[in-house]
């Protein structure tokens, strides 16, 4: 089976780190990308980059940002294929957002 791992990260958590500290926390994202389980893994632009996109009766209507102004953003996702749903959740544990404020969305995804 195939999850999606999505990552939230608190911006603010980023703050205070040096940037020996900021070094080390982008290569415990980087071995957590290299676990032989991930299939994928993307790292979003920021938010501000965002454009929302609806189309309300007919109109195409397009706003500069995200869909919602939350503490947490969304910053990028994994996808991990795997039997065992606990081994899903010790790698989605590994993920450095979910000990720095922010959290890790587990989700099966649908195949056909």
């Amino acid at each position: 089976m195939k999850y999606a791992l999505f990552v939230y990260d608190l911006a603010s958590s980023w703050d205070s780190l040096s940037e020996e500290e900021k070094h080390a926390v982008y290569g415990e994202y980087h071995a957590v990308s290299d676990s032989p389980e991930i299939v994928a893994h993307y790292r979003l632009q920021p938010p501000q980059k965002t454009t929302t996109v609806r189309v309300e009766e007919g109109q195409t209507l397009m706003a500069e940002g995200p869909l919602a102004d939350t503490r947490e953003i969304f910053a990028g996702f994994y996808v991990l294929e795997s039997d065992d749903r606990e081994a899903v959740l010790k790698v989605a544990s590994l993920i450095p957002a979910a000990r720095m404020g922010g959290a890790i969305e587990v989700r099966p995804l649908v195949e056909r």
